[in-house]
């Protein structure tokens, strides 16, 4: 389901030139479970038309820019997942985001790479994209990817 109804918050995604994706079903787990008012969201990787947008360790193999490119992505994918959830970008407020950052041990600057997730959701939700957050260094992730996000957001 993609987001049929035109609003503020697609208005302004579309102003940044993105659109929501179409999210790749998965036989083991589902993008997100309500309960409640409450929407879970699976956690994203950084996606666009079934393919993997990079791979790789940040602070050896990819660069922060680059990560934060990533980040981005993989937070759209988030909203994509959510609007699937409620129907309408316009009704989703994100509470908490958990963003995963496979890097070095030295690199340090996860904040940075989720910071760039942060302003994506501001820029498109505005005080409803505002949200408690993690940001955590780890070993590895899924598929060798360098980013992956876990939301927690509201139905509004």
């Amino acid at each position: 389901m993609s987001a049929a109804k035109t609003g503020p918050a697609l208005d302004r995604l579309r102003a940044l030139n993105l659109e929501l994706p179409v999210l790749a079903s998965n036989a083991y787990y589902v993008d997100h479970r309500a309960v409640g008012s409450s929407i879970h969201i699976s956690g994203q990787l950084p996606f666009q038309d079934g393919e993997l947008l990079g791979q790789g360790v940040v602070g050896r193999d990819v660069d922060l820019a680059r990560a934060k490119e990533l980040a981005r992505h993989a937070a759209l994918n988030c909203l994509a997942a959510a609007v699937q959830a409620v129907g309408d970008l316009d009704r989703v407020r994100i509470v908490q985001m958990l963003v995963f950052v496979a890097s070095t041990p030295d690199f340090g600057l996860q904040s940075q790479v989720a910071n760039a997730a942060s302003e994506l959701l501001i820029e498109v939700l505005g005080e409803n994209g505002r949200h408690a957050r993690t940001a955590v260094g780890v070993a590895g992730l899924p598929l060798n990817t360098p980013v992956e996000i876990q939301m927690v957001c509201a139905a509004l």
